[in-house]
């Protein structure tokens, strides 16, 4: 089963209605987000990141215009360092190629040990955007919706307040 079929199975299975635009391979938010310029929804990004010793793994949500404070990221989890996570570790935790990060990768997380953090930004939005699990398609999905699919899949997540 393709990545995108697998997000689109589970997605049905708990009836959540969403929104995929097809669009060529995109490796940025900018490229992506020229496929679905004025649509409906937050535009994301999906930060996969590790402590220094790669014992802790963190899936972070935000607005992709914003930019990411690693040192308050790194306070507000308490986490000595923290830093992108290779791609190594991307295709081992997530079985993701780099440029798909996406919630819908924790589908792929059997050992349910990545910690979700969501910007509070974004969750008062009414949709958000995010490529299921492949950079061909940008999916919109209800905030709401999103909450209960990750809870679907035993996945609790955090809101933090970033700078």
């Amino acid at each position: 089963m393709d990545a995108y079929q697998k997000v689109k199975d589970r997605l049905d299975q708990l009836g959540i209605n969403f929104d995929v635009v097809e669009h060529p391979p995109v490796l940025t938010t900018e490229q992506a987000d020229s496929y679905i310029e004025g649509l409906e929804g937050v535009r994301t990004k999906s930060m996969f990141l590790t402590n220094k010793k790669k014992t802790q793994y963190y899936l972070l949500i935000m607005d992709d215009q914003k930019p990411l404070d690693m040192e308050d990221f790194k306070d507000q989890v308490g986490a000595n360092r923290i830093r992108m996570a290779s791609i190594e570790s991307l295709a081992e935790k997530m079985q993701l190629p780099a440029g798909t990060v996406s919630p819908f990768g924790l589908l792929n997380n059997e050992d349910k040990d990545i910690l979700v953090y969501f910007d509070q930004d974004i969750v008062s939005e009414e949709i958000m955007t995010f490529h299921p699990n492949t950079n061909e398609k940008t999916i919109f999905i209800k905030t709401q919706d999103l909450f209960r699919f990750l809870e679907s899949i035993d996945y609790k997540y955090e809101i933090l307040t970033l700078p």
